[in-house]
């Protein structure tokens, strides 16, 4: 059974479904998809709609061969919003409980990137689990070129990606990175000709979508904590997590496809 779709709180942002696959889509193509604070805040609710909605994998995309410029910084009516009273405590939190949103959506997410990708839109795309690109793809953690520190989480994400002395020099210098550099430094998973992307991602994204729902889903949590938790921990999750799957149809379902030499059909029950 298909999962009801999930309804876009904001007009430049596209929910669509097919399957057990949903593309959520940046549809500021005139602005390269440079997000509004209002965008931001829309992504963190959508992606915690979806962690509950029953799909079983997120594509994060962006519309007219772009990613994401990063933040609106035009000053725009559409731009972020100015602080009230001064306090610019309040939009950065909105902000940092929108990262929170997409990194801690329960089911796997795919960054697909094509064009531009730097400062938020960066940090948005490395908060999902993988990162698949064109090969027309560009990066930079553009922030000391603003001005500015790394935020949209990612001080923390680019670290836990390419290690510390990497993460340092691509935010101290604020290089535009090619796709192909990506691949070299570590932080995609695949680079693909621009004109093969969307059957590549499309065909990864049905790949987790056939899987075991609730086994993806403790295995993201798993692999998410393994990098603050110790090993008797980690084995500790696992136990639980196991003991889960052993009560799950789908796990009589691989079992008996594997009897009848076929593939399985999971559920997510």
């Amino acid at each position: 059974m298909t999962p009801p779709a999930v309804p876009s709180p904001h007009p430049e942002i596209r929910v669509e479904q097919e399957g057990h696959v949903t593309t959520v889509t940046l549809d500021r193509p005139h602005a390269k998809n440079a997000c509004t604070g209002d965008m931001w805040v829309s992504l963190g609710e959508i992606f915690r709609a979806l962690s509950y909605s029953g799909t079983r994998v997120v594509v994060l995309t962006g519309a007219g061969g772009e990613f994401c410029a990063g933040a609106d910084l035009s000053g725009s009516a559409d731009g972020p919003r100015e602080p009230r009273d001064g306090n610019r405590l309040d939009p950065m939190r909105a902000l940092a409980d929108a990262v929170v949103g997409v990194h801690g959506c329960a089911v796997p997410t795919i960054a697909k990137v094509d064009g531009v990708c730097v400062g938020g839109g960066f940090g948005l795309a490395l908060a999902c689990d993988l990162l698949w690109c064109s090969d027309r793809a560009r990066f930079s953690a553009i922030y000391a070129k603003r001005g500015l520190s790394l935020d949209f989480g990612t001080s923390w994400l680019l670290r836990q990606r390419i290690g510390v002395h990497r993460a340092k020099e691509l935010a101290f210098t604020a290089e535009m990175i090619d796709a192909a550099r990506a691949r070299e430094i570590g932080f995609v998973n695949a680079v693909v000709p621009a004109a093969s992307f969307d059957t590549a991602t499309a065909e990864l994204a049905a790949t987790i979508a056939g899987g075991p729902p609730v086994a993806l889903s403790s295995t993201k949590r798993q692999l998410d904590f393994a990098g603050t938790s110790s090993l008797v921990q980690a084995l500790e999750l696992e136990t639980l997590a196991q003991n889960v799957n052993q009560e799950t149809s789908d796990l009589r379902e691989a079992l008996t496809a594997w009897a009848e030499r076929r593939p399985p059909e999971f559920r997510g029950r």
